[in-house]
């Protein structure tokens, strides 16, 4: 089911300093707060709590706690068209096997699960899980575009259009690559397999080769 926020009203940012500082606390509470647990089931008050905010700080800049998540999303969509551009200039000039190596070397490093933006990961995935109205911009402003500019690179390594069903595919399957291994595998999982440190430089270079020879593979019809 697809929780509502069309009815929402967004009030506009202040201005003034001290006032805009705490817009910006409870954004950034609430985005990890909301990437743990998911919209449903975080309260107002906790978000206030964690950003040392009054109560009534929610609804005075943004409306209601629906109006404080379309902004955390607005501020999640911000840093991933970031991660796409520069994951696309990577390759700029270069051939299109160049432009999909620089373009999962940046994605896959942006995603990792140790940066200050690790919840955008947390939080698409929720999203995802139990979709809400906001997952329509995100799909437009950021995912659309990305599978766009991978369709046109993958297209032009197996040299079929962009929109034959194998590249889109090919697409697919590369995208969810690079988000598992930005994930390093649980400790006990690790040690269960007996399988080593998540190297993350290693990772990039197997989904690069194995992506690259499945390509060829599968567009030379073997």
């Amino acid at each position: 089911m697809t929780t509502s926020f069309m009815a929402t009203t967004m009030r506009t940012p202040k201005t003034n300093p001290a006032s805009a500082d705490t817009r910006q606390r409870l954004i950034d509470a609430a985005a990890r707060l909301f990437a743990d647990k998911g919209f449903q089931n975080v309260t107002v008050r906790e978000i206030c709590k964690a950003s040392t905010a009054n109560v009534a700080a929610v609804n005075y800049h943004f409306g209601d706690k629906a109006g404080l998540y379309r902004a955390v999303i607005t501020f999640a969509i911000q840093i991933m068209l970031e991660t796409n551009e520069l994951s696309q200039r990577a390759g700029d000039g270069l051939s299109p096997e160049e432009q999909l190596r620089g373009f999962v070397r940046v994605f896959v490093s942006r995603l990792t699960g140790e940066g200050p933006n690790a919840w955008i990961h947390r939080l698409m995935a929720r999203e995802m899980e139990r979709p809400t109205d906001v997952l329509d911009q995100v799909m437009a402003q950021v995912l659309k575009p990305r599978i766009e500019y991978l369709c046109g690179v993958i297209g032009a390594i197996m040299q079929l259009p962009p929109s034959d069903p194998r590249v889109f595919r090919c697409v697919t399957s590369l995208q969810v690559q690079c988000l598992v291994a930005a994930r390093p595998v649980p400790k006990p999982i690790a040690r269960s397999l007996g399988t080593g440190p998540h190297d993350l430089e290693a990772m990039i270079t197997h989904i690069l080769d194995f992506s690259l020879g499945g390509m060829r593979a599968i567009a030379s019809g073997k």
